[in-house]
């Protein structure tokens, strides 16, 4: 075997779930296999054992494959830092920044550096799943492309479609993807599959043939919609997506505000607190949601100074700043955390100095050399692991009450550890502190849950679902 690739007609098609678990369904049969993204462009991402950084879904797709995160999984990952440039992390380090007029003209270095990693991990590896970006029918950028059609066509890849049936048009996506594609590409392109589908797939199934008819491309399967199933998200499409299948809220649960910050960065920080039994989470931009909320959490951001900016311009710095007169919570990770410091001197993400929301005693400034680590610790007796992604160096007043590296002033906490609300016991010895600080009367439910065993059951519920509803002989067959 050597690839295959995994496209979609759009972001959030399901790109990274469907490789994740068809990442997994491999290993079950005994392939040597490993997931590859040519580039990532995501906020989202996460550091590996050996110090570098890669895409939040990189790293889960190598937990599902069985083999160990590096950045050769995703060897080019773009941070937007604004609408108009996004910061390089080039294997795993970082590597300057891409201006938006460059994106089509200037990425050879960085194509090449990605074809050098696939061709290293398919040495390595008898079988490389990869997964595309956006959309490979996105022909104003197929000139420079190397993560959609340019790999592809690299390496002799099959290529394989992934379309969202759930929101809709998705016969006319398939058909305009292969339409819009050169005579070359569109010779690589073999099949669909369609995701998120529910109700009667008698009535789906005429359409299906039609569009095979027209196209001569194979139909590997319907997936359905899986409840509750998720994986760590690259678009910020998807933040707060998990909620819509959560169950509904109950009067006694206990309510958390996270600010979806407009260059929110690893709010996947907030994914254990949301599926903590009794525990209601609303990822919002609406300051009386913020206001009423039993307890706030300001995320990561990859432009703090900008963020920052924008919460005083929603007022909800202002709901903040009452709620900790008030003595009620605030958690502030990372970008949030600095947020809430005294002052903040930046010349390498933002634009220089301004004050903090003054609710933490603590100055922040940017350093040129990040921070990639993978902190452990403990917190009440409970062991606590995280990974932090920073320029920003916190410096705490002496005398205050440490908290994971940070600090905690009355009821407002502040860390640059994310992932550490995935320590279940910590996770849950916090939220009863919170909980008390709010005047809420509540406590976790008996041993809640164990946010690992979750995130795996997902992975192998998704190949389940691919074992069941897509021909996995014919996508595998591609690759031989």
């Amino acid at each position: 075997m050597t690839g295959i690739l995994i496209a979609g007609t759009s972001s959030d098609a399901g790109k990274s779930l469907f490789v994740t678990g068809l990442c997994r369904v491999a290993r079950r049969r005994g392939i040597d296999v490993a997931p590859f993204k040519a580039q990532n462009m995501s906020n989202n991402s996460m550091v590996c054992l050996d110090g570098s950084e890669i895409g939040r879904a990189q790293y889960l797709q190598a937990l599902a494959a069985g083999v160990t995160p590096t950045s050769v999984l995703n060897p080019v990952l773009l941070k937007p830092g604004t609408d108009r440039r996004s910061f390089v992390v080039l294997r795993g380090q970082p590597f300057g920044t891409l201006e938006a007029g460059e994106y089509a003209t200037e990425r050879r270095h960085l194509a090449e550096a990605a074809f050098a990693a696939y061709e290293e991990l398919s040495a390595r590896h008898d079988l490389i799943v990869c997964e595309g970006a956006g959309s490979p029918a996105e022909i104003n950028l197929r000139a420079g492309d190397y993560t959609n059609m340019g790999l592809a066509r690299r390496f002799d890849l099959p290529v394989a479609l992934v379309g969202d049936i759930d929101r809709g048009g998705v016969l006319a996506s398939i058909y305009g993807t292969w339409g819009l594609l050169e005579e070359p590409d569109r010779a690589l392109l073999s099949g669909y599959i369609i995701n998120k589908f529910r109700g009667d797939q008698s009535i789906l199934d005429p359409g299906l043939d039609d569009i095979s008819a027209r196209t001569g491309l194979a139909n590997f399967g319907v997936l359905p919609y899986l409840h509750g199933v998720w994986v760590d998200g690259e678009d910020a499409l998807e933040v707060g997506r998990w909620r819509s299948d959560g169950r509904a809220a109950d009067p006694s649960d206990l309510t958390i505000a996270a600010v979806r910050l407009p260059r929110i960065s690893n709010a996947t920080d907030v994914d254990a607190l949301a599926q903590e039994p009794g525990v209601d989470v609303t990822v919002t931009v609406d300051p009386r949601q913020v206001e009423a909320a039993d307890v706030v959490v300001l995320p990561g951001s990859r432009s703090t100074l900008d963020d920052l900016a924008w919460l005083r311009e929603t007022g909800i710095a202002a709901v903040i700043e009452a709620r900790a007169a008030a003595g009620r919570p605030v958690l502030g990770i990372c970008g949030g955390y600095q947020m809430l410091a005294r002052t903040i001197d930046d010349d390498v993400e933002g634009s220089g100095r301004a004050d903090g929301l003054g609710l933490l005693p603590v100055s922040v400034r940017f350093h040129a050399e990040k921070v990639l680590a993978r902190p452990e610790g403990s917190w009440r007796g409970e062991a606590v692991t995280g990974y932090e992604i920073h320029h920003g160096i916190c410096t705490v007043d002496p005398g205050h009450e440490p908290f994971l590296d940070g600090v905690r002033a009355g009821s407002v906490w502040g860390t640059m550890w994310h992932g550490s609300l995935e320590s279940d016991g910590f996770r849950r010895a916090w939220l009863r502190e919170v909980a008390a600080q709010a005047g809420r009367d509540w406590s976790p439910s008996g041993e809640g849950i164990s946010f690992g065993a979750l995130r795996e059951t997902m992975i192998e519920t998704t190949a389940d679902a691919i074992e069941e509803h897509i021909d996995v002989d014919a996508l595998l067959s591609l690759a031989r």
